[in-house]
């Protein structure tokens, strides 16, 4: 059974953060219910999550700011990878970004991550060179 890809709705939030956390992703400070809920009150369709059986299993996080389309926070499950479930997610996340207009995607990752840095570039993406990621987290 494929699973399902659907935007998130508050109800599947602890369900998110469970996920990335069973998927090692690496925390940030807006790792938390409030974030997320933070995220769905200004672009309710940003977080998509895919289900199988009932289970949460994927996600990643669609982002548009009305001049380039942003993808975070991809997760599956460790007993979904290697499915095309990533790929699914990203490609819906595309597509979503597509039909507000986005031309260009840029996707957020870890750079010590081999297996994500292979993933991103068999999709087609490139890393960028000449470029620095700044950061700056204010206290909670």
């Amino acid at each position: 059974m494929a699973a399902a890809i659907r935007t998130a709705a508050e109800a599947d939030l602890g369900a998110a953060l469970d996920l990335w956390r069973a998927a090692e992703a690496q925390p940030t400070a807006t790792d938390d219910e409030a974030g997320l809920r933070t995220l769905l009150a200004h672009d309710p369709r940003a977080l998509l999550i895919a289900e199988q059986g009932g289970e949460l299993v994927g996600s990643l996080i669609v982002g548009w700011d009305g001049w380039r389309g942003s993808l975070y926070r991809l997760a599956v499950h460790p007993s979904q990878r290697r499915q095309g479930l990533g790929t699914a997610l990203v490609r819906a996340g595309e597509e979503q970004l597509v039909s507000q207009g986005a031309r260009r995607f840029t996707a957020i990752v870890a750079d010590d991550e081999a297996p994500a840095m292979a993933f991103w570039a068999a999709l087609g993406y490139e890393r960028q060179a000449g470029r620095a990621r700044f950061v700056r987290t204010l206290p909670a």
